[in-house]
């Protein structure tokens, strides 16, 4: 039931697709993941393999942008620096700011998707160098 007495989690606002609050972003979280995802499962090409990785690299980390935003009173969020103030300035901080965990498992996040795609981009070169072709079908049968 969605009503007056109906909370939904952080960042989803009404349940509508458009607008800050709405399922929108989400969505075109979901389907960055589902493109990344299909193209690491079905495509025989390893430099469309690679890019299947980033792209579902980037929908992961949009979806936890967005699980840390939250809009505050006036329609925005703030950055989540506590000046000091008493009880009714922290609980308006808190209502008011966006979460600072999600931007920081975001970078850690970064990081190690660039070191798994330098790390797989070089696996591709030397492929590459060995059997003169990027296709996987190619690869697996000039075993040798």
């Amino acid at each position: 039931m969605v009503g007056p007495g109906c909370h939904l989690p952080l960042g989803w606002g009404t349940l509508g697709w458009a607008g800050a609050g709405g399922l929108l972003p989400y969505a075109i979280a979901l389907g960055l993941l589902v493109i990344g995802l299909y193209a690491i499962v079905a495509k025989k090409n390893l430099i469309k393999i690679i890019v299947g990785l980033l792209i579902a690299d980037y929908a992961v980390n949009l979806f936890l942008v967005l699980t840390g935003y939250r809009a505050g009173a006036e329609g925005h969020a703030g950055a989540p620096i506590l000046t000091d103030g008493g009880q009714a300035a922290r609980t308006a901080f808190l209502r008011n700011t966006t979460d600072p965990l999600p931007q920081a498992l975001i970078l850690t996040s970064i990081v190690i998707g660039l070191g798994i795609v330098a790390l797989v981009v070089s696996l591709a070169v030397r492929l590459y160098e060995k059997y003169g072709t990027f296709d996987v079908t190619d690869i697996r049968r000039l075993r040798g």
